[in-house]
């Protein structure tokens, strides 16, 4: 099939179809042969505009076509005696200038997709914010002492709340709400939640008081 493609594209670089200023029976058959294949316009510009064009007619149309394509080698001077036999004979000008230029504009706008296709898609990473309620072992234990060693943990994708509340819970006893926002591909919150609980010189236990995503 590429080497078919290099053959239209050495053709329909001097000429508007295969058969010249006028489509043949070879641009019906190669229409028919190219249906399904990718035709990249960034190698076979031509090849690409000229399908475009061709593949609008309707099949009343090109059951009508003859002759065969015009060969490599005389590529160029066929094409410009068919250039002046279409100007003698309007008639043969199925669709005149106007699908010319709009096969132009079907490569053009088939590269700049092209174009665009090959810029790198914004990564978007997903989020979610955490707080916790830390509750001590006692009325005793040093909070600020406790948020600290909270705060020293570290892992990749996790982004601590430097601020922390105290609120009272019972009987003198006061814990810490603490929150966090967290890369979900990086960072499990059951594992965090874990190492927290195993700061046991201050730690009693550990709650999800809010979980949201970004």
């Amino acid at each position: 099939m590429a080497s078919n493609l290099n053959k239209y594209e050495t053709i329909l670089r001097d000429n508007q179809y295969l058969g010249g200023a006028i489509p043949c029976a070879d641009d019906k058959a190669a229409v028919e042969a190219l249906k399904g294949v990718v035709i990249d316009p960034n190698f076979y510009p031509f090849t690409f505009g000229w399908f475009s064009l061709v593949s609008k007619f309707s099949p009343k149309i090109t059951e009508s076509w003859t002759g065969s394509m015009v060969s490599q080698e005389v590529a160029a001077p066929v094409a410009a005696a068919d250039d002046k036999k279409a100007d003698d004979d309007d008639d043969m000008d199925l669709f005149g200038s106007d699908n010319e230029e709009d096969a132009k504009a079907a490569a053009a706008e088939a590269k700049a997709k092209a174009a665009a296709a090959k810029k790198p898609k914004k990564v978007v990473i997903e989020k979610s914010i955490v707080i916790f309620d830390v509750k001590p072992w006692g009325e005793e234990t040093d909070l600020d002492a406790m948020a600290k060693a909270i705060l020293a943990i570290e892992k990749d994708g996790l982004f601590w709340k430097t601020e922390y509340k105290k609120e009272p819970v019972a009987f003198g006893i006061y814990m810490i709400k603490i929150g966090c926002t967290v890369e979900d591909a990086k960072v499990s919150i059951d594992d965090l939640q874990e190492e927290i609980e195993a700061l046991e010189d201050y730690v009693q236990s550990v709650e999800i008081a809010a979980f949201n995503k970004v």
